[in-house]
């Protein structure tokens, strides 16, 4: 007997995308958990195609706390966006990151965002593409130049929207090795 026809499986037709994350951490072993978080990232799935370097920063927002180490990192990836949030969600848990009980702005182990996922736009409550500030921080647009200085956000160039941002109290860093 035939399985029902809604028990067979139907290929979709998957799309891969280039996506852009901003990776930050500013408490403990910072440069070792960025190697580490890239690392765990490699093994669910995503192809690492660019990591820039790594790049202290000064902290950004209202809470007093100690310098970031930000990077980005270019995957291709076969999930969707909504996909991809929730799999990088599950990355960020597992560095001891619990979004609902830290202080907004506060400092975190490790912070995974999506600059941009392809060229498509995502608006909704919990996920914008590309990411909404990301155009008026420096610490995430001078390693994302680093790796696509020519790419085009919202009719702007990454490269002239960075020439805006004061990037004082940014520096390059060794890179650390990829942990995987």
């Amino acid at each position: 007997m035939a399985p029902p026809d809604f028990f067979i499986r139907r290929p979709r037709k998957v799309e891969k995308r280039t996506a852009y994350l901003c990776l930050g951490s500013n408490l403990g072993d910072r440069a070792g958990t960025m190697a580490k978080a890239v690392g765990v990232i490699a093994r669910t799935g995503l192809t690492i195609i660019a990591r820039s370097s790594l790049y202290e920063t000064p902290p950004w927002g209202p809470v007093p706390q100690g310098p970031y180490l930000n990077m980005v990192v270019a995957v291709e990836t076969e999930l969707s966006a909504r996909e991809l949030l929730h799999m990088l969600l599950g990355v960020e848990h597992a560095f001891g990151r619990d979004r609902t009980r830290e202080v907004r702005f506060g400092p975190r182990t490790i912070d995974i965002d999506i600059l941009l996922y392809g060229e498509d736009r995502v608006d909704e409550p919990d996920l914008e593409i590309p990411h909404p500030r990301m155009m008026e921080r420096a610490f995430a647009l001078i390693p994302l130049a680093e790796l696509a200085p020519d790419l085009v956000v919202g009719g702007v160039a990454v490269r002239a929207a960075l020439e805006t941002l004061d990037r004082s109290g940014i520096v390059s860093v060794e890179p650390q090795p990829v942990i995987y």
